[in-house]
């Protein structure tokens, strides 16, 4: 199940039925079935805190993830994930406009690249990189055939 959380923010994601349709997609696409799929949106400075908190960085990100899906292996015996996922609206908001994406695109970016991190996609060379952004490409055109398809999902 896909749930959305807001922490220090407004933000309310639209079309919250299509993204979690799209993201059950790209997770079965992948072999994947969804456990519990969190996403809270939030400002920099409380994902700052969580950075330095949890993963002893100082410093301000989009996005960070936390893997819970051994529990959800342990509980069902099945191939699924679940996680935690905490996005800066701030920095995403930012990067929409220095990417020339849009604040609404680079948000599913964003949402699309927390599930393909627990799914086991990495970023942390140039390789991995191109790789992600690959996959992140490949799942907004998925999201865009969905909406597409589906244009009273809301």
């Amino acid at each position: 199940m896909v749930r959305y959380f807001t922490e220090d923010t407004s933000f309310s994601l639209k079309g919250k039925r299509l993204v979690s349709k799209w993201l059950r997609c790209v997770a079965a696409g992948r072999g994947y079935e969804l456990g519990d799929l969190n996403y809270i949106f939030c400002s920099d400075a409380y994902l700052l805190a969580i950075n330095r908190q949890f993963l002893d960085h100082d410093f301000e990100t989009d996005i960070i993830t936390f893997d819970n899906s051994e529990d959800f292996f342990q509980e069902t015996g099945r191939r699924g994930v679940s996680a935690d996922v905490y996005i800066s609206v701030d920095t995403v908001r930012l990067n929409g406009k220095a990417y020339g994406e849009g604040f609404e695109r680079e948000m599913r970016r964003v949402i699309v690249h927390g599930l393909l991190h627990v799914i086991g996609y990495d970023d942390q060379d140039k390789w991995h990189q191109q790789r992600m952004r690959a996959a992140e490409n490949r799942a907004l055109d998925l999201y865009d055939q969905l909406k597409a398809e589906d244009v009273d999902v809301r």
